[in-house]
């Protein structure tokens, strides 16, 4: 089993959880390059509030999309835009990567900006 297939694994036992409690989820992926954040609603069928390293406006201000700093704007803008939907609490979705580095930075911006979880 390679490193992808481990981490798809674990992925997938959270996405179960997080499925039969029927919650909010806020997923991540993250790559060398930038990271990304959705709000998907408890069906999993719609996706509510989005943002990334790679968006226009994020980008401007950032001369890295794939550090920590980048990864903090990312949380606090996708707070911002799910406080403006009235989304406070969601289950955090890493994705299967570790809490560590830039996952960690993404949601403790998140928190910050007023999100639950």
């Amino acid at each position: 089993m390679n490193t992808k297939q481990s981490r798809i694994r674990r992925a997938r036992k959270t996405r179960a959880k997080i499925a039969a409690v029927k919650a909010i989820r806020l997923a991540i992926h993250r790559t060398n390059s930038h990271i990304y954040a959705q709000i998907i609603s408890a069906d999993g069928g719609r996706v509510m509030v989005s943002a990334s390293s790679n968006d226009k406006d994020v980008r401007t201000g950032l001369t890295n999309g794939g550090n920590a700093d980048a990864a903090s704007v990312v949380g606090k803008r996708l707070a911002e835009k799910a406080k403006g939907l009235g989304i406070e609490k969601v289950a955090f979705d890493r994705s299967g990567f570790k809490f560590h580095g830039r996952v960690k930075a993404l949601a403790d911006a998140a928190r910050e900006g007023g999100l639950v979880f």
